[in-house]
């Protein structure tokens, strides 16, 4: 394990004292995968042991629903209690070139000169799943600042978005009335890990059939409320709001602080086999093509390589 750099730990002396630019700052560093990204985690976590958590709202649904829309007018309703947000929009990334367009920040172009709000852009960078690898990382760096809500956004993908109901106290839905009945949203998966729906652009036609669908189709399963809304003109937002809060149960919201913990380990070791796997040779690659070498034999050999060099690193540790 990497211990703390001089730069880090400057940073997070600022970051402690509630200077958004140096969290800015720390979640570059673990965004970009920094040596001490874990042990900035660890000291800021520590730092924030006895701090009250806050509630981590996951959005989701499908492009073009109003997620960004909907979270903008949550925000008005947040900070006109004077509390603070921050906010996560998860954007897909090229598949080419890795990058993206990070265009969800400009629907909430309105809090931008807010202080008591923080919005941060990711890629998904290819992940599946509706999130950005660092995700569990970052949300929690913002945890142990001292938001009182954080917001996070999934990239918006459709029907693989379940990852988010690792992350979020609890998951939002958004649908719109013009993309397809109900049974597409039971095909899809997402409506199993929803605690709420929201029915956005309720003004079309099919707002009402939809939601009579989701509730039919929803019969024999935990209760799933829906709530029509028209977030542009912030109609019906108050009522899920309030939703929300009522919805919010500490023992379900300590439950997934596990999946969250859960899911950051598993990221860290996705990295680390990706990276193994990356390292393939052509030889080695050519040999499993033309049936010379077993695929599951050589990825046992990885994966004794992979525990080895964790095995000697953590002995090195112990050295010190």
């Amino acid at each position: 394990m990497y211990g703390l750099s001089p730069r880090s730990a400057a940073l997070l002396e600022a970051y402690a004292a509630g200077d958004q630019l140096a969290l800015a700052k720390l979640l570059t560093r673990i965004e970009s995968g920094a040596p001490d990204a874990s042990a900035i985690l660890q000291a800021a976590r520590r730092a924030a042991a006895a701090r009250p958590r806050p509630r981590i709202l996951g959005i989701t649904g499908s492009p073009g629903s109003g997620k960004s829309t909907l979270i903008s007018a949550l925000i008005q309703l947040i900070r006109a209690r004077g509390e603070r947000a921050a906010v996560l929009c998860v954007d897909p990334s090229s598949p080419f070139g890795g990058g993206a367009v990070l265009g969800d920040r400009i629907r909430m172009g309105a809090h931008f000169q807010d202080q008591g709000v923080y919005i941060r852009s990711l890629s998904s960078r290819g992940l599946l799943g509706g999130l950005s690898p660092r995700t569990p990382q970052i949300a929690a760096l913002l945890e142990c600042f001292g938001f009182d809500w954080i917001l996070i956004e999934t990239v918006g993908v459709g029907q693989s978005e379940v990852d988010v109901a690792q992350v979020g106290d609890l998951v939002v839905l958004v649908l719109n009335p013009n993309q397809g009945d109900g049974v597409q949203v039971v095909k899809s998966g997402v409506l199993e890990i929803a605690d709420l729906v929201a029915i956005n652009k309720a003004d079309l036609p099919g707002a009402g059939q939809l939601a009579r669908d989701l509730r039919f189709l929803s019969e024999g399963r935990p209760a799933v409320q829906v709530y029509s809304l028209i977030a542009a003109s912030n109609q019906g937002v108050g009522e899920l709001f309030a939703a929300v809060e009522s919805a919010w149960q500490p023992q379900q919201a300590e439950k997934r602080a596990l999946e969250r913990a859960r899911l950051e380990v598993a990221q860290w070791g996705r990295e680390w086999w990706n990276a193994e796997i990356s390292g393939l040779g052509v030889q080695e690659l050519e040999q499993v093509r033309l049936g010379q070498s077993d695929s599951l034999q050589l990825a046992r050999r990885l994966q004794a390589r992979l525990t080895s060099a964790h095995s000697a690193a953590r002995s090195g540790e112990g050295d010190q």
